[in-house]
């Protein structure tokens, strides 16, 4: 049996969490003297709900989980940092993850003093199995996973992300922040299968609010609860959940949207692999896609000259001469196509 508390840190396990205010009451009272807020400017006078109550809710309905198996965070970072926090010890535990991918599994661990081990995908963008066992030892706590990955904008197979899942004895963190433009589907309907599996989600993508900064998380709930003990009490403000509640409930808007952007992906790279400036697109699964240009250096000057900016992964590995480019608005891609056919070396 899967036990969390065999992998949570002993100080964690022991912390005695803040209690707020609305943690101790959350109901509809008529008068409110416990929180020593100020009585004027209803309702930014008051704290937001710790635990995202309504949010967390309406995202269950809509994944077909419980709210009990719901995190939501200041964007998908938080957890990234909280799920390190909580289960690796300083200068003790080690995560393994891809590499190329997401620069925050990094960064997160190193802020937290916890070793990183990154394991180089092939050259077609795939999971070396091998490779990926023989970087896991006794400390490895946690596996970070992107899928589809940031920036290669592939979809890794769902077996290879199953068989790591099963396999490990740790917590495998599936990070589906592309998840609504990818050709496979989300692993949350493994959810209830697999108690070591803890998936990332975001509003940034496919949802159109990046602005709003709401990240999710999904696992089991005692995992969750590990992550509400431990996050600041009230890290999700009243305006992002009242946002985010409002963006969630246009799904059909973000069906359309997510219909268009595909649409658009596939014209842009048409258009795109007819230039001479453009060597090789790669498969995207994503709303991305990495084109690998002549001088890539100067192509990148050149189209921030153009006053377009586009994300140099040149210099990132098994992405050498890449450019990431993100799908705009039809008038964006045009003006991007037309850049590019005019470049000359």
């Amino acid at each position: 049996m899967f036990d969390i508390d065999k992998l949570t840190r002993d100080n964690i396990r022991a912390l005695e969490p803040y209690s707020s205010a609305r943690n101790e009451y959350s109901g509809d009272a008529a008068v409110l003297l416990d929180a020593n807020e100020n009585p004027y400017n209803y309702p930014f006078n008051r704290y937001p709900d710790p635990l995202q109550k309504e949010l967390r809710g309406l995202i269950a309905q809509q994944k077909k989980i419980k709210p009990s198996q719901v995190f939501t965070g200041n964007g998908s970072d938080e957890a990234i940092d909280l799920v390190i926090r909580a289960f690796c010890e300083p200068g003790q535990h080690n995560i393994v993850s891809l590499d190329p991918s997401y620069g925050m599994y990094s960064v997160a661990a190193h802020i937290n003093n916890v070793e990183f081990r990154k394991v180089s995908l092939t050259p077609d963008f795939k999971i070396d199995m091998k490779a990926l066992v023989n970087a896991v030892d006794a400390n490895t706590r946690l596996i970070f996973l992107c899928s589809p990955n940031n920036p290669t904008a592939n979809s890794f197979e769902e077996s290879d992300l199953l068989s790591i899942i099963e396999h490990f004895k740790g917590l495998v963190v599936v990070d589906e922040a592309y998840i609504d433009f990818s050709s496979q589907s989300s692993l949350v309907k493994y959810l209830d299968k697999l108690p070591n599996l803890i998936i990332f989600q975001t509003l940034s993508k496919a949802w159109a609010m990046a602005g709003i900064r709401l990240g999710m998380a999904f696992a089991q709930p005692d995992i969750i609860a590990v992550f509400d003990k431990i996050k600041y009490p009230y890290n999700v403000n009243y305006l992002t959940q009242q946002k985010a509640i409002e963006g969630l409930r246009r799904v059909e808007e973000k069906e359309n949207w997510v219909k268009l952007i595909l649409m658009q992906k596939k014209e842009l790279i048409e258009k795109l692999s007819k230039l001479k400036v453009v060597e090789k697109i790669y498969p995207s699964d994503a709303n991305f896609f990495l084109a690998k240009v002549i001088d890539p250096i100067n192509v990148y000057k050149y189209l921030v000259d153009s006053k377009i900016i586009v994300r140099n992964r040149s210099s990132v590995h098994l992405c050498e001469g890449c450019m990431r480019i993100s799908v705009g608005s039809k008038e964006e891609n045009e003006l991007l196509v037309k850049a590019l056919s005019e470049y000359k070396n």
